[in-house]
């Protein structure tokens, strides 16, 4: 998983041959999609990475024909459909006044994710969009509809103008980090262990984001590794809060006075890109775990493994160890699908997520509530198994669950 991947990202959806791909191309100005007057060009979801001029860059996705058919032409669809999920906003293009099964049923997909999307008619010099056609789309949906083609450039501008619209800000204006937490002038500690699963030479993008945050509300940003954590602390400097590696609270819940505030990376990262109200509800539900209980692991960045991996070794551990239990887990990486029977998991545990966008974690959790299976994250967990709980999630009960941008 790559950094661009946090951009926000926007489907292309429609019939094979409706001019998916030169549509792309017009809104970035150059060929970026593969075009062809043959249907099926496109086969599997493909990302392409524009600047759209007032959103700044995007990840647009280019994605198979819904109304393929055939056994290949069916896992083509069934592949685009599972694009969904990953979703910021969409375009729906549909030609020839063909509005039917196809895109009603990928509008009941994309209501149910959430994702606001905009309805084009393309090719309208060779067919103009019809009033019967437009009276049907309006009986199913009130997306905003633009005629176009693609040999239009005068049609970029009015394209991009609704995208602007329809794409939730939150998915292209950072947030911080730390609103509501800390005022200027305010010293931050943030506690970095460096071990095994460290990356060489830098350090992992929570940390970096969060000490840009510190920096961004004009506080005082002190970085120490665990080891130093103690020697800090003996300069009588009191900080207005403390950040910390979830791997190191055990460690760091007992060195740091009990009447300064602690939080951890993943726990700021949880606020910020999933649903922390979810989050608090499910990680309880450690407590509550029986022998042959399953839980599902997700990953959302792949990675080597090392004997020091959070999630694949010390987390499904330290579970066992405090449930007594024995209990099976499964793993994901990255935005792969889900599986479709999730009731057979006791809980979902989400990662920090820091490698995906907000509405990629948010719709996994979603996927997961509506099969009622409760979900947390894995500082949250991690807190919870060390008796922490409550103390970290302390600085956040006060203040908005989701962090303003």
């Amino acid at each position: 998983m790559k950094g661009k991947d946090l951009k926000p990202h926007i489907g292309i959806f429609g019939r094979r041959n409706y001019g998916k791909s030169s549509l792309i191309n017009l809104l970035a100005a150059q060929d970026v999609a593969i075009v062809s007057e043959h249907a099926g060009t496109t086969t599997d979801p493909v990302k392409k990475s524009i600047e759209i001029f007032g959103i700044g860059p995007v990840i647009m996705v280019d994605t198979a024909g819904i109304d393929d058919s055939g056994d290949l032409g069916d896992k083509r669809v069934e592949r685009t459909r599972q694009v969904l999920p990953t979703l910021d906003a969409a375009i729906l293009v549909i030609a020839h006044n063909q509005f039917h099964d196809e895109e009603l049923e990928l509008i009941t997909q994309l209501n149910l994710f959430e994702v606001p999307y905009l309805i084009l008619h393309q090719k309208s010099d060779l067919e103009i969009l019809h009033a019967d056609t437009l009276d049907k789309i309006r009986l199913n949906t009130e997306a905003p509809v633009l005629e176009t083609n693609t040999i239009d450039l005068s049609m970029r501008d009015r394209i991009i103008e609704v995208l602007k619209q329809i794409v939730p800000t939150t998915a292209f204006v950072k947030p911080q980090l730390l609103a509501g937490l800390i005022i200027p002038k305010d010293v931050v500690l943030l506690v970095t262990p460096i071990d095994l699963a460290a990356p060489e030479g830098r350090m992992i993008l929570p940390q970096v984001m969060t000490l840009r945050d510190v920096l961004d509300n004009d506080g005082i940003c002190v970085t120490v590794k665990d080891t130093e954590l103690e020697d800090f602390l003996k300069t009588g400097i009191r900080p207005a809060l403390v950040v910390t590696d979830s791997q190191a609270f055990e460690y760091v819940s007992k060195v740091v006075p009990h009447d300064v505030p602690l939080t951890g990376f993943s726990v700021v990262f949880a606020r910020m890109k999933g649903d922390f109200d979810a989050y608090l509800a499910g990680t309880p539900k450690l407590s509550e775990l029986k022998d042959g209980d399953k839980i599902l692991m997700l990953e959302s960045c792949t990675h080597q493994l090392t004997c020091d991996d959070i999630g694949r070794v010390k987390l499904p551990n330290w579970i066992k160890k405090f449930s007594g239990k024995n209990i099976e887990f499964d793993f994901i990486s990255g935005i792969a699908p889900l599986p479709t029977d999730l009731g057979q998991y006791a809980l979902i545990i989400q990662c920090g997520g820091c490698m995906v966008t907000r509405k990629q974690v948010v719709n996994r959790i979603k996927l997961a509530s509506f099969q009622n299976v409760p979900v947390t994250n894995y500082g949250l967990a991690i807190a919870y198994l060390n008796g922490i709980f409550d103390r970290i999630t302390e600085p956040f009960r006060n203040i908005k669950t989701t962090p303003n941008p």
